[in-house]
């Protein structure tokens, strides 16, 4: 069996444009300082020191910690996953889970190395802004999608 660890150089090519790309918005931007690139998008340097929509933002510092055991728990049940997956029979499950694990590597080392998520893209529409992402959130969005249309699709074949 081809295992699903064949899809493991897209996780490391997530990693490393998620990891160049925040560098590169936080050598070039002071934080909160914002450039428009369409009328709905900014770049816009923020620092999250918690989940995911601010989830436990009040907190001391603790929630570091948590989300990183979080993140690296996970990511090794990703791993063990993927081993156990066929790397050309389950391709688009096995993508997904690729994505997925990169992104929580990437949030990991940011959230080790600084202290911090380093968050960029600004979505808007006029006033409303959706909570700043980052590369690593986009790719395990995609992920979950890519990991819904295989159980939706895996669910149409048993079916038909």
């Amino acid at each position: 069996m081809r295992r699903g660890w064949r899809w493991l150089p897209v996780t490391a090519l997530v990693i490393l444009l998620d990891q160049l790309s925040k560098a590169w918005v936080a050598r070039h931007f002071s934080f909160d300082e914002s450039v428009a690139v369409l009328p709905v998008l900014n770049i816009t340097l923020r620092f999250n020191t918690d989940a995911a929509f601010s989830v436990l933002a009040d907190a001391s510092g603790w929630q570091r910690w948590l989300f990183a055991g979080l993140a690296i728990a996970v990511s090794v049940g990703i791993v063990v996953w993927l081993y156990r997956l066929d790397a050309v029979k389950q391709w688009l499950l096995a993508l997904g889970l690729s994505l997925i694990l990169a992104g929580a590597l990437g949030n990991l080392i940011d959230r080790i190395s600084l202290g911090h998520v380093i968050d960029f893209v600004d979505a808007h529409w006029k006033d409303v802004h959706f909570p700043a992402f980052n590369v690593a959130d986009s790719a395990i969005t995609v992920g979950a999608i890519l990991m819904l249309l295989d159980a939706w699709t895996a669910g149409r074949r048993r079916s038909g």
